[in-house]
Parts: C-alpha cells; structure tokens; sequence
C-alpha cells in the first residue's frame, strides 16, 4: 500500500489558489484523480480553473454543480470535472464517472465525492479547503508518494 504524503498550503488569495492549481495541472500526465473537499465558496472552482489553464485549456471554467459534469480540452489532456452535490445516489452517471476513470489522457476533478468515493482509486490527490477569510484558504494535500511528481515545488 502506498502511503500518503501530507502538504499544508496557505493561498491569500483567488489568484494564488488559482496559480497553485496551474502548477499541478502543468505536470499531469493523464490518468490521475483530484478529488477536492470543500464546503459551498471553499474555493473548489477557482482551483479547477487553474488547472484546467494548467493543461492548456483556454475553455471557460464554471461549476458542474447543475451539470453534474463539465469537460475541458487541453493541449494533449481533457479534464472531465464532476460535482455530486445535487444528487443522492450517482445513478447513470456513475457509468460516465467510471468511464473517465478509465480513459487515456484524461484527468478527472471530483466534488462532494461521498456518494461514490467506493469508485475513486486510492491512488489520487485529495485537496481539502479551509476558508481562512474572503480571499485566504488553507489547502490540505493528501497523496501517495508515487503522486509526488504533482506537488514538486509547491
């Protein structure tokens, strides 16, 4: 079993949250898993943006929460991002989730992820938000080692 690695990150501010989030997404490769923890305005979209930007994606990032699901196309990845707030069991789109899943060169973004956390591999990159204050979020990286390669220089 791999074990997990822990990070504290402090971002004062929208911008920063993003940047961090373009640093990692500047290095996946495809085929990871980001899950991200938050409560309501915790910052979750706001890092999805900088990610997506970190994939080379120039598409417009808005919260799936009444989509269920939101792709962005990068350079050479595709960012498939689900947020399972809305609903109390996946149903069909669990098929779609587990789909992505599986999918080379694709890089799948949850939130609210309890419903079907049962289908994320262990071997992701699970990111808690603390809100500080207005624009401060305290960001908690929990991953196995063998995800390092995503946090290098952070």
């Amino acid at each position: 079993m791999d074990e997990h690695q822990h990070l504290t990150i402090v971002s004062k501010s929208d911008a920063q949250t993003e940047d961090i989030a373009t640093s990692i997404g500047s290095k996946l490769v495809g085929n990871e898993v980001i899950e991200l923890v938050a409560d309501l305005g915790g910052g979750k979209t706001t890092f999805t943006r900088g990610l997506a930007r970190g994939i080379g994606s120039s598409d417009h990032v808005s919260s799936p929460s009444f989509t269920i699901s939101n792709e962005y196309k990068g350079k050479k990845l595709e960012l498939i991002h689900f947020d399972f707030y809305r609903l109390n069991e996946a149903g069909s789109i669990e098929n779609a989730l587990i789909e992505f899943l599986n999918k080379p060169g694709s890089v799948v973004v949850v939130e609210w992820a309890d419903i079907i956390k049962q289908l994320l591999p262990s071997k992701r990159l699970s990111i808690g938000f603390r809100v500080i204050d207005d624009q401060s979020r305290e960001l908690k990286l929990s991953y196995p080692k063998s995800l390092n390669y995503l946090v290098e220089g952070l």
